[in-house]
């Protein structure tokens, strides 16, 4: 897969480490071997998956003239902080609209993401209720914007479109140098999946490039058939962007929805669990609403077995640590 004729912004310069969580492991008795991707230490202010996204769709704007980004998340979106941070590095204004999925959530003196949309200097903030039409309401700021003169971008929520997803395209076959280079073979890989385009770049780039390792995605929001169509529809979509005809098999696509508990972006205690657990043995900060979910269904598939004894599993931390200072509460009441 040739990603060299698609434009870049070339924000990730360098592969992000790998690293083996011998504490981790053992606190899980050492049933598995678990390593770690780390992608929140990605640039960017604060860090975060949505980085590797960016790179291409925001390149991808300003081939198209835009001086205006306009993108969409729910009210502590990572997504919605880094694209914001890195329009501000563009010279690009960046308009925000933000669903509050669950009611009351949003609240402008909030810290995490919000105290940071405020101090990037954000030029807008629309809030809209849970469920709405997140694109018509892009669209809509877009129209205004075009009224006063601006020359607007809409990246959809997570950038997860099929300019987006060639960002994990690309970690795919970087993972894949790095275990060359490193000795190492994992024998699963598991991501986050939320708004589908991590998922779906990456397992289409491992695909792609031959590497026949199984990636289980724990599910952040949408019910499990959904969720795989998702990641399966996106996947079929950026093959065609990027001119590739290649077989993909639907039964690759797998994403549990055992761990959303109450609903997207609402504590769970073995979210709290998971965060905890691998701040207080390796000292890595996971988020709330992705990778502490989605750690926390590896934790339960490892004490369940799911996985052969001794295997290499590797976990794709997909960032979002600044999210972290809006759920104080959570913590402190299980400390």
């Amino acid at each position: 897969m040739n990603l060299a004729c698609f434009p870049r912004r070339g924000y990730v310069q360098e592969a992000t480490p790998l690293e083996f969580l011998p504490a981790f492991s053992k606190a899980l008795d050492n049933k598995v071997n678990i390593w770690i991707k780390r992608d929140d230490l990605l640039p960017g202010a604060g860090g975060g998956n949505k980085t590797r996204k960016l790179d291409f769709s925001i390149a991808d704007a300003l081939a198209q003239g835009a001086d205006t980004i306009i993108t969409c998340g729910a009210v502590q979106s990572n997504h919605c902080r880094l694209t914001l941070s890195w329009a501000v590095k563009e010279g690009l204004e960046c308009h925000l609209v933000l669903e509050e999925r669950v009611p009351g959530s949003y609240k402008p003196e909030a810290s995490g993401n919000n105290f940071l949309y405020q101090l990037l200097g954000v030029s807008s903030i629309s809030v809209v209720p849970g469920g709405s039409d997140m694109a018509a309401e892009m669209e809509k700021k877009a129209e205004m914007l075009r009224r006063e003169g601006r020359k607007p971008y809409i990246v959809p929520g997570g950038a997860s479109n099929p300019v987006g997803a060639l960002g994990y395209v690309q970690c795919a076959q970087e993972l894949m140098q790095q275990m060359f280079a490193q000795g190492l073979n994992f024998d699963h890989i598991i991501v986050p999946s939320g708004s589908a385009g991590t998922h779906a770049g990456f397992l289409l780039g491992l695909l792609g490039c031959h590497m026949d390792i199984p990636v289980t995605g724990i599910g952040v929001n949408r019910k499990k058939p959904v969720q795989e169509e998702a990641v399966y529809s996106l996947m079929r979509k950026t093959a065609e962007y990027m001119g590739v005809a290649m077989d993909i098999p639907r039964e690759a696509v797998l994403a549990y929805d055992d761990y959303v508990g109450p609903g997207y972006s609402l504590p769970t205690d073995a979210m709290v669990e998971a965060v905890k657990l691998l701040a207080r043995t390796e000292s890595i900060l996971l988020d709330p609403v992705y990778s502490g979910k989605a750690m926390s269904g590896l934790i339960d598939l490892v004490r369940k077995d799911h996985f052969k004894k001794g295997a290499n599993l590797l976990f794709l931390h997909t960032g979002g640590s600044p999210a972290l200072y809006a759920y104080l509460d959570s913590f402190r009441q299980a400390s």
